[in-house]
């Protein structure tokens, strides 16, 4: 298990999960997501990592929505960490940017199509924070151990990997499965994002689609094949969310999944 501040029930033999909104649209809105989640994986024994980015910086169209403002964005992140007492996630995108997220979370995540960005991962390693790493959709499962000797190299052993697909022509990503074990013998734990991996990018409207009725099916089958944690975005109106609804689970919907997955988890022993 990861060594990571705040994380609660690591003795439980439960998978850790990485959940939240995509992005911090507003005030009010991550404190309602993280509060539900909290509430369900506490009454689960689930450790919980809260997750949202603080800008999107990798939207297709200009005028899609990036942010409301880093600091405004990685304060509220922050004050989510501090009243309710989780660790807290978010990524960024360049080197400059490593440190100041630092301040506000406890995970930095390095984004899959960066992956390979030694300084970004130089940079992380060295806030001392834990660094999760996702797979780029273009990448080999095996290719990632140089992803991880860049973060230990520099100094940090607190590092694990992501899966989240991998391309699958234009429009479409796949799961390979035996990528988990695969990663899992590079000596860290993997998560498996169930819901960055049903997007259908590169759609001709410049807004990216996804297969959300899928997220359990990709769920179970992570679970039943041994993966250390789940990352799934969630939000209380994916119609209205203001980034990446397309392939975000209803947040109504988590509870009744998270208890069949610890069915599963339990049943695999």
């Amino acid at each position: 298990m990861l060594t990571i501040p705040k994380l609660k029930y690591t003795d439980s033999g439960n998978f850790f999960l990485i959940a939240g909104p995509c992005v911090v649209e507003n005030d009010e809105m991550p404190f309602q997501i993280a509060r539900r989640i909290m509430a369900i994986t506490d009454s689960l024994e689930i450790p919980f990592i809260f997750k949202a980015s603080y800008k999107k910086a990798n939207r297709s169209r200009l005028d899609s929505f990036s942010g409301i403002g880093d600091e405004k964005a990685l304060t509220i992140l922050q004050n989510i960490g501090h009243e309710l007492n989780i660790p807290v996630l978010t990524d960024f995108h360049t080197a400059e940017e490593a440190a100041l997220a630092a301040r506000f979370v406890d995970v930095l995540q390095i984004p899959a199509f960066l992956c390979r960005q030694t300084d970004l991962l130089i940079a992380a390693a060295k806030t001392g924070k834990s660094v999760n790493i996702k797979k780029g959709q273009f990448l080999s499962p095996d290719a990632m151990r140089f992803a991880i000797d860049k973060v230990i190299e520099s100094g940090n052993n607190n590092v694990f990997l992501t899966e989240r697909g991998t391309t699958f022509g234009y429009q479409d990503l796949v799961v390979d499965y035996r990528g988990i074990p695969r990663m899992q013998k590079l000596g860290v734990p993997v998560v498996l994002d169930c819901t960055h991996s049903l997007q259908q990018p590169n759609q001709s409207e410049g807004i990216t689609g996804g297969s959300p009725e899928l997220i359990e099916t990709i769920a179970r089958a992570g679970i039943a094949v041994g993966v250390d944690g789940l990352f799934i975005e969630t939000h209380p109106d994916p119609a209205k969310a203001k980034s990446d609804g397309a392939n975000m689970l209803h947040l109504d919907f988590l509870e009744k999944l998270l208890t069949k997955l610890v069915k599963i988890r339990k049943a695999i022993g």
